[in-house]
Protein backbone atom coordinates (compact mmCIF):
# COMPACT_ATOMS: atom_id res chain seq x y z
CA UNK A 1 0.00 0.00 0.00
CA UNK A 2 1.45 3.59 -0.81
CA UNK A 3 2.69 5.85 1.47
CA UNK A 4 0.38 9.13 2.10
CA UNK A 5 2.32 12.88 2.60
CA UNK A 6 -0.44 14.56 4.48
CA UNK A 7 -0.98 18.00 3.00
CA UNK A 8 -1.40 20.35 6.26
CA UNK A 9 1.59 18.81 8.13
CA UNK A 10 4.23 18.51 5.28
CA UNK A 11 6.52 21.85 5.70
CA UNK A 12 8.27 21.33 1.57
CA UNK A 13 11.48 20.42 2.98
CA UNK A 14 12.04 17.67 -0.27
CA UNK A 15 14.06 14.94 1.84
CA UNK A 16 11.60 12.50 0.32
CA UNK A 17 11.85 13.74 -3.25
CA UNK A 18 15.70 13.60 -3.73
CA UNK A 19 14.84 9.92 -1.51
CA UNK A 20 12.31 8.37 -3.69
CA UNK A 21 14.00 5.56 -6.09
CA UNK A 22 10.57 5.69 -8.40
CA UNK A 23 10.01 9.67 -8.72
CA UNK A 24 6.44 9.42 -7.53
CA UNK A 25 6.33 12.23 -5.22
CA UNK A 26 5.74 15.73 -7.02
CA UNK A 27 5.10 19.17 -5.88
CA UNK A 28 1.71 20.70 -5.64
CA UNK A 29 0.45 24.19 -6.53
CA UNK A 30 0.67 27.04 -3.81
CA UNK A 31 0.65 26.90 -0.59
CA UNK A 32 -0.85 24.66 2.45
CA UNK A 33 -2.97 25.92 4.82
CA UNK A 34 0.74 26.21 7.37
CA UNK A 35 2.07 28.74 4.21
CA UNK A 36 4.88 26.07 3.25
CA UNK A 37 5.18 24.71 0.19
CA UNK A 38 3.93 20.58 0.15
CA UNK A 39 3.99 17.41 -1.77
CA UNK A 40 2.31 14.92 -2.84
CA UNK A 41 2.62 11.20 -3.77
CA UNK A 42 1.37 9.31 -6.95
CA UNK A 43 -0.28 6.31 -5.16
CA UNK A 44 -0.43 4.51 -8.85
CA UNK A 45 3.19 5.05 -9.07
CA UNK A 46 4.37 4.16 -5.11
CA UNK A 47 6.26 1.04 -5.08
CA UNK A 48 5.95 1.45 -0.91
CA UNK A 49 9.36 1.07 0.13
CA UNK A 50 9.24 3.68 2.69
CA UNK A 51 12.14 5.76 2.29
CA UNK A 52 10.14 8.60 1.83
CA UNK A 53 9.32 7.83 5.61
CA UNK A 54 12.79 7.48 6.92
CA UNK A 55 13.79 10.80 5.03
CA UNK A 56 11.20 13.50 6.19
CA UNK A 57 12.33 15.43 9.31
CA UNK A 58 8.56 16.45 9.58
CA UNK A 59 6.67 14.38 12.25
CA UNK A 60 3.55 13.00 10.92
CA UNK A 61 4.52 14.70 7.19
CA UNK A 62 4.09 11.40 5.76
CA UNK A 63 1.91 8.17 6.87
CA UNK A 64 2.39 4.47 5.59
CA UNK A 65 -0.75 4.05 4.65
CA UNK A 66 -2.93 5.24 1.92
CA UNK A 67 -4.79 7.70 2.90
CA UNK A 68 -6.25 9.94 0.01
CA UNK A 69 -8.51 12.04 2.33
CA UNK A 70 -5.61 13.87 3.85
CA UNK A 71 -3.38 14.49 1.05
CA UNK A 72 -4.23 16.51 -1.71
CA UNK A 73 -4.06 15.11 -5.26
CA UNK A 74 -2.82 16.96 -8.35
CA UNK A 75 -3.30 15.93 -11.68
Amino acid sequence: MPHTIVTDVCEGVADCVAACPVACIHDGPGKNVKGTDWYWIDFATCIDCGICLQVCPVEGAILAEERPELQKIVD
